[in-house]
């Protein structure tokens, strides 16, 4: 299973969105190894603005599994959160969630925003 971050989906979602990450996440699709998450579908629902945008985000939240955010993925992102404040790096919380949410859940994390680098190096501290 790969947890496919906002980041990703928008270049999927993009007409001329990076090929290269659009590949990636037909492929994840493709072989029925994509996954989502409730904090990537929100950050999806706020930058749906057409109608187009909004039946995209319908269709993604219909036919993937939703790792729920459960006890254990808020208790595994506030020690997250921990650590990148101790280590003096500002990350957004909705980051914080998904990186816990794919650590707690072992999926892999399909993104292309340069905060998952720290998150996921942090994540090991766990």
């Amino acid at each position: 299973m790969t947890l496919v971050d906002t980041s990703s989906w928008i270049h999927f979602l993009r007409r001329n969105g990076d090929v290269a990450v659009k590949r990636r996440v037909s492929s994840l699709l493709e072989q029925g190894e994509a996954v989502t998450c409730p904090m990537v579908l929100v950050e999806l629902w706020m930058g749906a603005g057409s109608k187009k945008d909004r039946s995209d985000v319908a269709k993604i939240e219909s036919v993937l599994q939703n790792l729920e955010t459960s006890p254990a993925v808020w208790q595994t992102a506030n020690r997250l959160a921990a650590l990148c404040r101790k280590s003096g790096t500002p990350v957004p919380g909705s980051d914080v969630v998904i990186a816990a949410c794919a650590h707690v859940y072992g999926t892999r994390l399909e993104a292309v925003d340069a905060h998952y680098s720290t998150l996921l190096s942090l994540s090991n501290h766990l």
